[in-house]
Formats: structure tokens, sequence, C-alpha cells
């Protein structure tokens, strides 16, 4: 993120420019074209196409025109390609377990030398059926042998200096689906499935209905437990296929229903025999279940597969996608998807998946995939699990110390040469390290929290090359030796326990921290507050005491010290009160199960929504996992929450489009009034990004109307740097940060690069502990910055009307490397006035380019030469 703390400046690099000349693309287009008027190859005739219009994953996308999906559409005009690393894979999802013959790669230019095809029957373990090191790009048709759900291409080695890029990835063979009975067609087979509740995230209800009979449902281990399936639309159904693990149903009922809520009996028995049972029945629906009531085992309930034959719409309805119509009340709970990793200390392998994350995760800065790693209660030995982008890792315990994991969760900088100062987005929660040199290694740096853990050693914040570092955030933690930050250019640490603290560079802030060195800014660097004046830790998943998912959602705390477990205060919400929401789906369907009253889990991937998500109720939490992002489409807002209590927003991204959204996350309309004082509304790790992944512009990424917010731990980031092309007019925003309601209070606030003030503070008595600042380092002159007769817009600026605000550690960085000459009046702007006062102030030029005159206002020292010296002010006014 930012210049190196000691002299010269180290910009960070400009990912990517076009990497095709004209005439190149020019030709590359005309030969596209032509191929949509070539016939389909006929090769196969004696095959069936099994991958097309199938889901498609990747390891990266070189850009959002290139996405996975573009090599299975059938259409030889469009192309996934990849970032510009090795190893790089291409995978889609068959929807059931098929027989594989032949495997065609139609490559762009830009081709794999060495690569695998490999299928799988669980997306995890992969067996190969192909493998070359002597790949000759074109179009290579692949005699292969083999089975399975997954197939993929994993390429080694590049055969040039791009990506890799196939316009199309085609599998044949022919398909594993059951015959159905006689006069009936499989009505249920990749349709939407949902259940009362799952044993584990590898059990989910869409197991039951993919035409896999290695893969199952199972549910937890109580009575009564429901499985049901959406054909989407009134069939009539003539038989059900149960096929039984060994843990079947002694009593059960075979049920249909036309709305989700009103349902008919058509068939019951309390004298189940398991194994694989056809059921003759008579009925009709769109929603066909098992319900069972009485278990044959100590287990849940246990199927292969749920299969529902009968007559396509025989029942008179008209098919309508779930996504656009749920089709009656949408149902809360269910599985979490793919991209969520559970593991208990039985797992076999764990370390191996740990590796295979990180290795795609690494340098994937930009990609689409997203991760979350859960470990189930329990002690796990000799882990080292590498955390790289878009991953996080939480324990499932209620408290950090039921999930022991003797190793260690590491962030280091080898993917960058020693450098962590873009070691963003990525986070650590609700566990605890016995660290195996006695010293853990959190080297990270934007959008990185580290919450609710409990370190029994060292923590170090430096990478290992002890290189630049920019972070970063510790909350509820529990630290039993001392915290190194070594090259951290600044900390913020709420509400903890430390047994020391080695050093600071520029700013390092304790608020509520048990063992924080004492107060002596500006030397040591070191700002420090007894206690938070408000807080409340950030809603977590974990197992209840059933063995099902939850969410527990602490309580506020007023003047907090130290950590809040073992005995955290607050309520706990079972999952199937939340819309478990996975990609693809619509916003207006989750809009739907908020306005039902359901509470929201975005699973990890990326969400484009068309209209914004509408939080309306009191006391909703919406929870993202594995950095789950929002993407606005055609300038609409991406999250409004409405004036009411008690809202938690946390654990998720929000990526500007293309559309000029007015802002990207809005709390409270305009003119909002209410009191929240006693159930503020929360907002912790949501994090803003406004390009780098994708064209994107937007007006103001937060807008905080409601009073009483408590924003903790944001990064609000207009991108330098990026996949996508970054610049002054390619991705611009002008605020970051815009605050209107009273009574709001930020802790940890990480806002940069925006064109006019990153914060912009309109509101009476708000607070901020913490501010980490670099101004945009694109002004392409001192006349694009200038305001009025000011020279630049403030980093922070407190409106001229307000009477009372107050802030402590706060730091500004100026880094105009496209003219270097540019004067900044002030990294602070407030009305001086006794009620608006600021501690700990600083402002910093890195390796001059660019100046400050001052600190705030007219006060303290400018900066000034390339010493990358810090100005401060202690007390303001």
């Amino acid at each position: 993120m930012l210049a190196p703390p000691t002299g010269t400046t180290a910009l960070r690099t400009s990912v990517l420019s076009n990497r095709r000349k004209t005439a190149a693309a020019v030709i590359t287009a005309l030969i596209a074209s032509l191929l949509l008027f070539v016939p389909m190859r006929s090769a196969h005739a004696a095959d069936t196409l099994l991958s097309q219009g199938k889901t498609a994953t990747a390891s990266s996308t070189e850009n959002a025109g290139t996405p996975a999906s573009a090599a299975v559409d059938g259409n030889t005009g469009t192309r996934w390609s990849s970032a510009a690393t090795d190893p790089q894979w291409l995978q889609v999802d068959l929807g059931a377990t098929d027989t594989i013959s032949s495997v065609t790669l139609n490559w762009e230019s830009a081709y794999g030398k060495a690569f695998k095809i490999q299928t799988s029957a669980d997306g995890t373990n992969w067996t190969d059926v192909y493998s070359t090191t002597t790949g000759t790009g074109g179009v290579q048709t692949l005699a292969v042998n083999g089975s399975g759900r997954y197939v993929r291409m994993y390429g080694t080695a590049r055969a040039t200096g791009y990506g890799y890029s196939l316009w199309e990835f085609q599998v044949f063979g022919s398909t594993g689906s059951t015959t159905p009975p006689a006069g009936g067609t499989l009505l249920s087979q990749g349709k939407t499935a949902t259940a009362s509740s799952t044993e584990n995230a590898g059990t989910p209800a869409s197991a039951a209905v993919d035409g896999n009979t290695g893969t199952r449902w199972s549910s937890a281990a109580a009575d009564p437990q429901w499985l049901q399936v959406d054909l989407g639309a009134t069939d009539t159904i003539s038989s059900v296929t149960l096929n039984w693990e060994s843990a079947y149903g002694k009593a059960f009922k075979i049920q249909t229903s036309a709305d989700g809520t009103n349902w008919t009996d058509v068939y019951s028995t309390t004298t189940g025999t398991g194994g694989v049972q056809t059921l003759a029945v008579t009925g009709s629906g769109r929603y066909v279940r098992l319900y069972g009531t009485t278990r044959a085992t100590g287990y849940g309930y246990s199927l292969w597969e749920f299969q529902v034959f009968g007559t396509a719409g025989g029942g008179g309805g008209t098919t309508t996608p779930p996504p656009t119509d749920p089709g009656g009340p949408i149902q809360g709970g269910g599985d979490l998807g793919p991209n969520v990793k559970v593991f208990d200390p039985s797992t076999p392998n764990i370390q191996g998946q740990l590796d295979t994350i990180f290795q795609q995760q690494e340098s994937n800065q930009f990609g689409d995939a997203r991760y979350q790693v859960f470990f189930k209660p329990g002690t796990y030995n000799g882990l080292n699990d590498q955390v790289g982008f878009y991953t996080s890792v939480s324990g499932l315990g209620k408290n950090p110390d039921d999930v022991q994991i003797n190793g260690d969760i590491t962030v280091d900088a080898g993917w960058f040469n020693g450098n962590a100062t873009q070691n963003f987005w990525r986070s650590a929660e609700n566990l605890a390290i016995k660290p195996v040199s006695g010293t853990d290694r959190w080297a990270v740096a934007q959008a990185a929290p580290f919450r609710r853990i409990h370190v029994e050693g060292g923590l170090n914040l430096a990478p290992a090359s002890y290189g630049w570092a920019s972070g970063g955030y510790i909350a509820d933690s529990k630290i039993d030796g001392t915290v190194g930050p070594y090259s951290q250019q600044q900390w913020y640490t709420r509400d903890s326990s430390i047994q020391g603290w080695t050093n600071g560079v520029w700013n390092m802030v304790f608020s509520g921290v048990q063992g924080a060195p004492a107060q002596g800014f500006p030397n040591p660097v070191y700002t420090t507050l007894n206690t938070t004046p408000e807080s409340r830790e950030k809603p977590y998943m974990y197992l209840d005491g059933s063995g099902n998912y939850a969410v527990f959602v602490p309580n506020l705390r007023t003047n907090a010290s130290g950590v809040s477990w073992p005995n955290t205060p607050g309520t706990s919400i079972p999952l199937s009160q939340f819309y478990v929401a996975k990609p693809g789906v619509s916003a207006a369907t989750i809009n739907a199960a908020l306005a039902q009253g359901l509470n929201l889990v975005f699973t990890p991937g990326i969400y484009h929504v068309d209209q914004p998500i509408n939080v309306t109720r009191a006391n909703t939490v919406v929870l993202g996992l594995g950095y789950a992002t929002i993407v606005p489409d055609n300038g609409v807002d991406a999250v409004k929450v409405s004036d009411v209590d008690g809202v938690r927003l946390a654990g998720f991204l929000i990526d500007a489009g293309a559309g000029n959204s007015p802002q990207l996350l809005q709390v409270g309309a305009q003119g909002s009034t209410a009191s929240h004082a006693a159930n503020p509304t929360t907002v912790q790790d949501v994090f803003v990004r406004v390009g780098g992944a994708r064209p994107a512009q937007a007006q103001t990424a937060f807008e905080i109307n409601s009073n009483d917010v408590i924003i903790d731990h944001t990064w609000i980031w207009r991108a330098d740097h990026g996949s996508a092309p970054t610049g002054w007019t390619v991705n611009p925003a002008d605020i970051g940060l815009k605050v209107n309601g009273n009574n709001v209070l930020a802790t940890g606030l990480f806002v940069e690069h925006f064109k006019k003030y990153d914060v912009e503070w309109h509101g009476q008595n708000g607070r901020t502990i913490f501010f980490q600042n670099e101004k945009a380092y694109d002004a392409p002159n001192q006349a694009a910055v200038q305001n009025g007769s000011v020279r630049g817009f403030a980093a922070y600026k407190v409106d001229d009307n307000v009477t009372t605000h107050e802030g402590w550690g706060l730091g500004s960085y100026c880094n105009y490397t496209a003219d270097p000459t540019i004067i900044q009046d002030h990294g602070f702007e407030a009305p001086t006035t006794a009620g608006v006062k600021f501690h700990d102030l600083l402002v910093v030029s890195l390796g001059g380019m660019g100046q400050y005159a001052h600190v705030i206002n007219n006060t303290g020292p400018g900066t000034s030469g390339t010493g990358t010296t810090p100005s401060t002010v202690t007390s303001y006014p």
C-alpha cells in the first residue's frame, strides 16, 4: 500500500497494460468472427457434449470480459483467459458423474505448453487422465478414459508471456444419469434443493439431486428433518426413489406442495427399510419433500439420491426460475457451497487441501476465487495454514480456545519479493494458535483483520525479510507473548490483551488494550486509550450444542478493555433463520428473503446485483464468508440500510461496477433523525474497492446518514493498480466516507486515493480512533486537486458547522507520483472551536513525492525533502 518508511519511495507496480497490439487484436477479432460461422466438429458423433452451458470456475481471470463461463458457452468468439502466472486451472461441473471419452481444447494464441486434464468426483481430489509438456496450441482433441463430475484443465507452464486462454473447453462422453422408472421422467436432478439442516458443509441438500451416488445429503441427528426439491413448475408426480445411506428413515412421509408452505401427504410409512426404495405415488406439485419423523439410527437422515419422477408440466403450472420468483416463502438454512471448506481433526490431508488453496490464492490479487476455511472444535497438530488473497480462516467453536491449532496461521510476502504492502483481503478469526517456533507471523496490509484469536506465544507483523509492511488491525485477541510490528508503518489494536509491543514506525494506536505501551506520541509513536468508548464484536459462525450451524451476535460493550471471551454476552441465531446466498442468485431473490424476515449469509463468490440489497428490518444480520463480493451493475447502489436499530453488516467486499453508483453503501436515507444509541448499527470488516479488478466508478463509497453508527474496521480504496486499467479519469470516485449522522464512531478507519475528500464529516459528536490515509497517487497536476483557494482536498474534513468532534491517532500520506510538485495545504481540515479536538496527528511525504504545507488547518510544520519524515501535531486546538 505505502512507500517505504525509510528514504526512497517504492511504488506499487501497475499490473497490466494492453497486452495485444492493435493489429493483432484486429486479426484475432476477424478470425473469431469467421469462426462463428464454422459448424461444430463432427469428430464426436458417437459421444455427447457434456460441458456446454454447465457451471465453470477458474483459478483466475484476466479481466471481467474473459470469465470462466465463456469457455463453455458454445461461442468461439468469447474466451476465458487467466492471469499471467503458473499454475492456473479451468474446471467445469457436469452436474453428475459421467463417463469421459475426449476433451477438446480450442486455444487462443496464449496456450498451454504443459498441462493436465483431470477428473474428480468431489472437486477436491483429482485424477490425471491426460498429461503433456509439449502442448501445440490451436484446436487439440484429446482422447481420454475416465469418469467424474468435475473435469479441469490444469496448466503448469504457459507457452507465452500471457495467461492461458481458451475459446472453448469441451468435454465429451456419456451421461451417468439414472434410467427412470417406466412411465416417468426424472424431474428433480439438478434442481434447487433445501433442507431443514445439514450435518456439515460436505453433505449439502444439493448433493441428493446431483445424479452422483458418491455424494450425499445428511441432516443433523434430531427429529423431525426434511429435504425438499423445487421442480420449477407444478408437475405430475408418479414415483419417488430414495437411495439411502446407512442412516435411513424409519418413519417418514413424501409430501407435495404448490407453494412450499402448505403440504399434502402422498406417501407415509412407519416401517422404512433403508436401501433403495422406489415408492409409487399419485399427486402433483412444484415442491416435493421427504419429511422424516423417526430415524432408524443414532445419526441423522442421509440420502445418496432423492429422485422424483413424473410428467413435466402435468399440473398445469408454468416454469419460473427460482432466482427471479422463489415461488412461495423462501427457505432459510442449507449448505454453504463448494468454496466453504470444513475440517475436523479426523479429516485426511488437511495440509494438502490448505496448500492447494494457497497455491491458487497466494498472488491472485484481483481474481474472482473466494474461500472460507472452517475448523471444527478440536486439536489440529502440525499445520501451517498460509493465508492468501480472499481467504478467511475461522474456528467453529463458541470460543477461540475450542479450536486449537498446534502450528501456524501464516501470512508472508514471498510472492511480492518480501514486500508486504499489498497483502490485502484475508482474515483469521476465532481460534487458538500455538506457533511451532513460538511466534506466529501475520504480515498483512489493509483489509486483513485478526479477530478473536488466542496466540499462545508471540506475534510478528512483518514479513520474514523484514521488508515494507502497511497494516493493520487486531481486535478481541489475546497474545500471550510480545507483538513485534518491526517494519509496519501503522497499526490499530482494539479491546485485546498483549504482553508487550516492541516498536513503532509512524503511528501505533491502542484502545482498550491490556498491556499496551504507555502514551508517548510522537516519540515513541504510541497513542493509547485505556478503553474503547463503544464496541460490539463482529458476528461469527459456529456450531451450536447440537452440532448445527449458527451465527453468534455479540452485545454492545461500553468503555471496554480486554477480550470479550470466554463468556461473550450476545444472541445465537440458527442458520435456518438466514437466507444462504450463492453466486448467481438475483438481487430480487435476496431482497425477497430479507423482506420475509430472514437474515443473510453471502457464501464465497462474486454477486452481481442489478438493484440494491435492501436491508429494512431492525436487527438484521448480513454476514459474508470468504470475502464474498458484491458488484453493483448499471450504476445502482450496492447495499442500502434503512434508518432502523441494530443492523449488523460484516465480512464482505463491495467492488464498484462500470456504472456511476451514487454511493456503494448507504446506511439510513438522507435526512435520517432517529436515535439508535441503545442499539446502533455496526459496519465491520465491510470493504470497498473502486477499480483494480474491473472497470469501475462511483461518486461516494460509504454514506452514513443514520445516527449512532459504529464503523469498526474498514478499508475504502480507490485503486491505484490492478488487473484492470486505473487512472484519474479511468476509475473516478470523489468521496470515500461521508458522515451525515450524529454520534458516529469509527474505530480502525482506512480510506485512500479519492479525488476529493477521503473523509467528509458533517454530523455532530463524531469520533475516530485511528485513521490511515494516502492521497491519490494519480492526480495529474495542482489544478486537478485545487479546492477553491485551498491547495488540495484534505484527507479528513470536518464540516465548518460541526461543533463537537474528536479524533485520536490520525495519519495522512502523500505520494503524488504523477506530479511530485503538488502541494497539499494540510492533511486535516476542521473548524477551530473548543468542541472539535484532535490528538496525535501526522502527515508524511513519501520520498518527496509532493509535500504538505501544514498538518491541520494552518497548524503544524510542513514536510520537506525526500526523507519520508513525519510532521506531527499532538493536540489541536
